[in-house]
């Protein structure tokens, strides 16, 4: 099947072929989604579409294997496996390759994170450690955001939206150009301020536009994007984000080359601004090495340049720093008998903090049959220093009140996991269950009159993972997810830190429930409701929201659909301190697409 024709039929496809979609991101190599030795779960365009979402965070609240939470208008807390907060520094997240987490606190700022989501073919989420193929900070998942290729969005896409609380147009036009083909697109939102628990506004506007391209030319891809927001501020002073990217990567064979340089600027009056370039290369090769045997094996470098205009409260010192990564992997999967597979990895990365870091892996999978798959794995992973940890200092009190650690080491796991993944007549599942030790967690430790950042808690989290979908007819599917989390933290002897908290806030259990049901060949109505336990400190309720949306394809190029957020709940809160914390209302989106 080509992947014009898989794009166009996801909607219709069954959970047996849905089982054979393709995926990268556990092998660093197309393999089925069944076969995956990893707890995966697969957003297709076809879900988003489906959702009515507007923005990547909210389409990842299709993933029952992440934690999503929405802070205010433009920023959100999202994690896997626990230890979520507004500066998570455990997920490594990827568009197209190109990673775009911060080396100011190993995260992501989801403000600056974007593309049309029309274009999205799929976004593939691992819970669990990538360190091995995808390096430091790719601890508790992997978020990978897959584009489709130009040849597949030839022709012209147009679409407007408005409703209660944001208003938004997007377009895009592809054609062949030179043996392949080209797009160009373009979009802009405005999504309004959010609101406090008394009604009252909670000045955090946020308007975005951004452009940008995609070209695929046989093995040969180009692409780039150019973005800038304003941000609203309490103190009166407008946020400002820019940036852009541009990306190549070739292929010829067994043999992959990618290389991207990515500006981001940021001008945040109450707390810093920074500008910050990188550029990152990177090469891939595959072989058999016997009949049985499939090794991968490549290695990078990315450099950053990273420079920061400090502030009264904040400051990160030096003001500018050249940071570097370099890494070497292999992988090799073998086969042990004609159900049973083995895959041994190991990454040496190196950053300009703590030298070279040593990440292994090993999975185990058996499959004794088609249609069931059972696997297990053992990794290590490191969250790398970051600038917060090493270079941060708040003036405060004399000598100072918080400088970060010269010694701060890398945050390190020790990760276990056992999954099961079946699919059987019209019914599919997955099943994972995991331990995880955690040592020289980030701490903030008393000395003297200040506090430094030091690595003094540890601790383990352990949970279990499941969703699974039921082909309840032709016409309609049911889907489900659900997530339990222990998590065991505590400091080592001798530490002055007694605020746990710090590490995360996160539910002890979260459940979804989507339906899709084409209740005509031209209207879909779709409902996912979600609910989410309590946050224990700072302390927010459990909340359940339900969204719909419901569409008309009043002719072949034209639909139109109203999505409704929350829709039995006038407002609630998903993160953040009472005295201070957003609130999220019910809305209402008419949406207006068209394709030719």
């Amino acid at each position: 099947m080509g992947q014009e024709q898989l794009a166009a039929n996801l909607a219709d496809m069954s959970l047996e072929e849905l089982a054979n979609l393709p995926v990268i991101s556990v092998s660093r190599r197309a393999e089925r989604l069944a076969d995956a030795p990893a707890a995966l779960y697969v957003i297709t365009g076809e879900d988003i579409h489906r959702a009515g979402v507007t923005s990547l965070p909210e389409a990842l609240r299709l993933a029952p294997n992440l934690e999503v939470a929405r802070v205010n208008s433009s920023f959100y807390a999202i994690s896997a496996r626990g230890f979520n907060n507004s500066i998570g520094n455990k997920l490594l997240v990827m568009i197209d390759g190109r990673t775009v987490y911060t080396p100011l606190f190993s995260g992501v700022f989801w403000d600056a994170q974007d593309t049309l989501l029309e274009d999205v073919e799929r976004i593939e989420v691992i819970s669990g450690p990538g360190a091995t193929l995808w390096g430091a900070n790719a601890v508790n998942g992997v978020i990978n955001v897959i584009t489709r290729r130009a040849t597949d969005t030839r022709g012209t896409y147009a679409e407007a939206g408005a409703g209660n609380l944001e208003r938004g147009v997007a377009v895009r036009h592809g054609f062949d150009a030179g043996g392949g083909a080209l797009r160009f697109y373009a979009k802009a939102f405005d999504r309004d301020s959010t609101v406090r628990a008394n009604g009252s506004p909670q000045p955090d506007e946020w308007q975005n536009a951004q452009g940008g391209f995609r070209g695929d030319w046989g093995d040969f891809t180009l692409q780039g994007d150019l973005y800038r927001g304003t941000i609203q501020q309490t103190a009166g002073i407008d946020a400002n984000v820019a940036g852009g990217n541009l990306l190549g990567r070739i292929r010829r064979g067994a043999l992959q080359v990618q290389a991207y340089y990515d500006n981001t600027q940021r001008y945040n009056p109450a707390s810093f601004s920074e500008r910050l370039n990188t550029l990152d290369i990177e090469a891939q090769h595959s072989f058999h090495a016997t009949a049985d045997q499939l090794v991968t094996w490549g290695g990078g470098h990315r450099r950053a340049e990273d420079r920061v205009e400090n502030a009264a409260a904040l400051a990160f010192l030096p003001d500018a720093k050249t940071l570097r990564w370099s890494n070497v992997f292999a992988q090799d999967e073998i086969a042990l008998a004609r159900r049973w597979r083995l895959t041994l990895g190991a990454k040496f990365e190196s950053n300009v903090y703590t030298g070279t870091e040593f990440l292994p892996s090993a999975r185990l999978a058996w499959k004794p049959d088609e249609h069931h798959l059972v696997w297990t794995a053992a990794s290590r992973a490191v969250r790398a220093p970051a600038r917060l940890d090493r270079d941060t200092f708040a003036p405060g009190q004399p000598p100072f009140l918080v400088a970060g650690g010269p010694d701060f080491q890398s945050e390190v796991a020790q990760v276990y996991e056992l999954g099961y993944r079946a699919q059987v007549a019209r019914v599919s599942y997955s099943v994972t269950g995991f331990y995880t030790q955690y040592d020289h967690l980030r701490s903030v430790e008393r000395s003297g009159t200040a506090f430094v950042i030091g690595n003094r808690m540890q601790g383990h989290t352990r949970g279990l993972e499941a969703w699974g979908s039921y082909q309840a007819a032709r016409n309609w599917r049911l889907s489900a997810g659900a997530m339990f989390l222990d998590q065991d933290l505590r400091f080592e002897p001798g530490s002055t830190d007694t605020n746990l908290a710090a590490a995360g806030n996160d539910p002890k259990h979260q459940f979804s429930l989507r339906s899709s049901l084409d209740v005509a060949p031209n209207q879909h109505f779709d409902v996912m409701a979600r609910y989410v336990g309590d946050l224990p400190s700072p302390q927010v309720p459990a909340y359940t929201a339900v969204d719909a949306r419901y569409a008309w394809q009043l002719r072949r190029a034209l639909e139109v659909s109203v999505t409704a957020q929350n829709l039995f709940d006038p407002q609630h809160p998903e993160f953040g301190a009472a005295a201070t914390r957003s609130e999220l209302e019910r809305g209402v989106f008419l949406r207006v697409r068209w394709t030719q």
